[in-house]
């Protein structure tokens, strides 16, 4: 598979986030203790030379699918690349505003922003929580599946999101929850900018490809 990222312009180095830049520390770290080349690594993970210099310097943003590919090219687990990365003594793991991972995922584009507010550091992962932002009024979206549990809480604007067979209008302050198999998918942009929370709760299952 190939890599899946989205950048804006061309960033340069000083302007990578803390996340971008310890992911890419602590991929090239790893490729370097395994004694691997850039190439090497590539070949594995199915990218391109230049995307993965511009990981290891922190200057894309990257998706899970290819940390997936990069962490199995170089033998870790994914939890491996974001070890020790904001998890203080006492525990509590803080994401600070705008800092939140921004994260590719199938149907995404100009206008449609995920930003991941938690990394789970465990084998497995147990739930994923996305700050999602749509500006496109045009956008359609494929239905998504997954496993486990989804629960959306509408911060901004008004949405018509589809679970099965119904659409259910979303506004601020409103909630749904719903079992992610069920397919699903925004619909209709009623008042943009919409903004809202997703919640996935795996059940211990791994997870699938989310919108």
């Amino acid at each position: 598979m190939a890599e899946s990222t989205k950048t804006a312009g061309a960033p340069a180095e000083n302007d990578a986030k803390p996340l971008g830049k310890h992911l890419g520390n602590i991929i090239k770290q790893i490729r370097q203790q395994h004694g691997l080349t850039i190439a090497e690594v590539c070949e594995r993970a199915n990218i391109s030379r230049g995307m993965l210099s511009k990981i290891e310097n922190g200057l894309v943003s990257t998706s899970l699918d290819t940390l997936e590919q990069l962490a199995n090219s170089l033998g870790v687990t994914i939890s491996r690349l974001f070890q020790g990365y904001n998890q203080p003594t006492g525990g509590a793991q803080l994401v600070k505003s705008g800092q939140g991972m921004e994260v590719v995922r199938r149907g995404t584009r100009n206008g449609h922003t995920y930003h991941l507010l938690a990394y789970d550091q465990g084998p497995k992962k147990l739930f994923e929580p996305f700050l999602i932002t749509l500006e496109d009024p045009g956008e359609e979206f494929p239905s998504f599946e997954h496993a486990g549990t989804e629960f959306l809480y509408m911060l901004e604007g008004e949405l018509g999101y589809r679970v099965g067979e119904e659409v259910y209008l979303l506004q601020p302050g409103d909630s749904l929850t719903f079992r992610g198999e069920i397919p699903h998918r925004p619909e209709v942009h009623a008042k943009l900018p919409i903004k809202f929370l997703a919640i996935i709760h795996y059940d211990h299952e791994e997870p699938a490809e989310h919108e």
